[in-house]
């Protein structure tokens, strides 16, 4: 049986109406969800996703040389990889919030 999601305009509420037959079937309220959209990012597109990190005080911050504007004060955090075979990455952003520069570095060039 294929139904169309369709509006009962007398009561405002959802229903299905069968394409063979026209026949009418009320929703359960749990169920009225007619399309959803969900979009996948990348990990990279994900670190992206905040543009002024550094006015978010509950990022911890380091004394680290930012490499684009010199500003000494960043903050890091980690990636959201959610896959099993990706490594944990660090990325760090510029305090500075006329900067914003991103950044990562990767753990074998670590001290």
């Amino acid at each position: 049986m294929a139904t169309d999601p369709k509006e009962d305009k007398e009561t405002r509420t959802l229903i299905y109406m069968c394409r063979n037959c026209h026949k009418q079937y009320s929703t359960a309220r749990e169920h009225q969800c007619v399309f959803r959209h969900k979009i996948k990012h990348s990990e990279a597109e994900q670190t992206l996703a905040r543009v002024d990190l550094s006015s978010d005080p509950t990022y911890p911050r380091v004394t680290r040389e930012c490499p684009e504007c010199g500003e000494n004060t960043v903050l890091f955090f980690q990636s959201k990889a959610k896959s099993t075979d990706a490594t944990m990455q660090l990325y760090f952003a510029c305090c500075n919030s006329a900067c914003g520069h991103r950044w990562t570095v990767d753990s074998s060039q670590e001290n």
